[in-house]
C-alpha cells in the first residue's frame, strides 16, 4: 500500500462555543491509500476531550492522546505509514496489531480505517452501507447544533439552521455556561419558544455541570420538552454516574467518557446511551464495535462529530440507520468544505450511492 496525505484547513461559518471554549475552524488531514490502481480516502481531524484523567483498561489511549493536535496527528501518521508498507488492504488483523503496539493516535487510525474501507467498497464496486446490509432511509433526521451564547444569538443561529435544513427535525443546545444555570435556562427557553412542537431537543453540557446542577437542570429541562442530557459531568468523574443515573429525570448519554467498546461494560448500568465519534473510536470499524456492544447492553446510540468535513460525516452516515440520534452537522457549518458526499433529504443525511464512501472532491 502507498499512502499520501495533505493538510486541509477549514473555517466555520459560525464559531461554535461550548463549556470548554470556542472553535473557529480546524486543520485536518486528507489521507489517501493506493493499491491495485484503486484509491481510498480518509480524514483525520484534531480534537480534545478537555480532561487529563487517564483511562483504566488495556484498550484505553495514552493520556497524551486525549488532546490530538495537528502536530500530534502528523507525528502519528509518520509513525503509522511505515508499519503498513508490506501489507495490503485486506490484512486487517495484522495492521491493527501493529497500530496497537505503536500506540497510533485514534484520529490517525480513524482516517486510515476510513480510507481502507473506502478502498474495499471501491474494489467491490458497492457503497459501504450496502456492503453491511443497511438501509440508509431507515435513519433518523440529523440534529443541528447551537452553541453557548446570548439567547438572541442562539435564536438567530436557529433561524440560520432552519433556512439551511428546511425539514429540521432535531436541535442540540450546548449548555454548561460558565455564567451559571440561569444563563443555560435563558438560552433553552429562547430557542424552544421558536421551535415547532415536533422538533426533538437535546442538550449537551460538555462536562460543565456538577451532580447537583444536573439533577436540578434535568427537572427543569423535562418541562421544556428536552429528551436527553449529553455528558453532564466532566470526563474522569464517572464514579458519580451511578448516583446521578438513579435520580436524574432525563436520560443520560456520555461522550467524552466513552471512547471504545471496552468502556461500555462499566458504563452500561449508569447511563442510557453513548455518543460515538470516528476520531475517538478509531474509525468505522471501532464505531461498528461500539454500536453492537452498546445494543447488547441495552444502550441508545448517538453518532457525533468534531470539526470534520463531508468526507468523515459521509463515512459516519453509512451507519446512520443503526443510530437513535444523528448529530452530523459539522460539514454544514463550513465555508470551505473541500468534499461532496452525503446529501440532506427530508432532514436526513443520506450517504451517496457511489462505491465505497461515494465522496468526491469539490471543483
Amino acid at each position: 500500500m502507498e499512502w499520501h496525505w495533505e493538510q486541509i484547513t477549514v473555517q466555520k461559518r459560525v464559531p461554535l462555543t461550548i463549556s470548554r471554549g470556542t472553535s473557529t475552524g480546524s486543520t485536518n488531514l486528507w489521507l489517501r491509500v493506493e493499491h491495485d490502481g484503486i484509491t481510498g480516502w480518509g480524514e483525520a481531524a484534531p480534537f480534545s476531550v478537555g480532561s487529563q484523567t487517564a483511562f483504566i483498561h488495556a484498550d484505553s489511549p495514552p493520556v497524551e492522546h486525549l488532546r490530538q493536535t495537528p502536530e500530534l496527528l502528523l507525528a502519528g501518521l509518520a509513525k503509522a505509514v511505515p508499519l503498513m508498507a508490506d501489507l495490503d488492504p485486506w490484512q486487517e488483523q495484522e495492521w491493527r496489531a501493529r497500530w496497537r503496539e505503536a500506540e497510533i493516535p485514534s484520529a490517525i487510525r480513524a482516517g486510515m480505517d476510513m480510507a481502507l474501507w473506502d478502498w474495499r467498497g471501491k474494489k467491490l464496486g458497492i457503497p459501504l452501507w450496502r456492503l453491511w446490509g443497511l438501509n440508509p432511509r431507515r435513519g433518523v433526521p440529523i440534529s443541528v447544533t447551537i452553541g453557548l451564547g446570548e439567547p438572541g444569538a442562539a435564536v438567530e443561529r436557529l433561524r440560520q439552521w432552519q433556512a439551511m435544513v428546511p425539514e429540521l427535525g432535531a436541535v442540540k443546545l450546548k449548555l454548561g455556561d460558565p455564567k451559571g444555570l440561569l444563563a443555560d435556562q435563558e438560552l433553552v427557553s429562547a430557542v424552544v419558544a421558536e421551535l415547532e412542537p415536533g422538533v426533538k431537543v437535546t442538550v449537551d453540557a460538555n462536562g460543565g455541570w456538577t451532580v447537583e446542577q444536573t439533577l436540578a437542570m434535568a427537572e427543569w429541562l423535562l418541562e421544556k420538552r428536552v429528551s436527553l442530557i449529553e455528558q453532564p459531568l466532566p470526563r474522569g468523574q464517572e464514579e458519580d454516574l451511578p448516583e446521578l443515573h438513579r435520580h436524574c429525570a432525563l436520560p443520560i448519554y456520555v461522550d467524552e467518557s466513552c471512547w471504545v467498546s471496552g468502556d461500555i461494560p462499566e458504563l452500561a448500568d449508569c447511563v442510557d446511551g453513548i455518543v460515538i465519534k470516528l476520531m475517538k473510536c478509531g474509525g468505522l470499524t471501532g464505531a461498528l464495535r461500539l454500536i453492537h456492544t452498546a445494543r447488547a447492553h441495552g444502550l441508545g446510540i448517538m453518532l457525533g462529530c468534531y470539526g470534520e468535513t463531508s468526507l468523515s460525516n459521509t463515512a459516519m452516515a453509512q451507519l446512520g440507520s443503526l443510530a437513535d440520534h444523528v448529530d452530523l452537522d459539522s460539514h454544514l457549518n463550513l465555508v470551505d468544505d473541500p468534499f461532496l458526499g452525503a446529501e440532506l433529504v427530508a432532514g436526513r443525511l443520506l450517504p451517496a450511492q457511489g462505491a465505497g464512501l461515494g465522496v468526491t472532491k469539490r471543483l
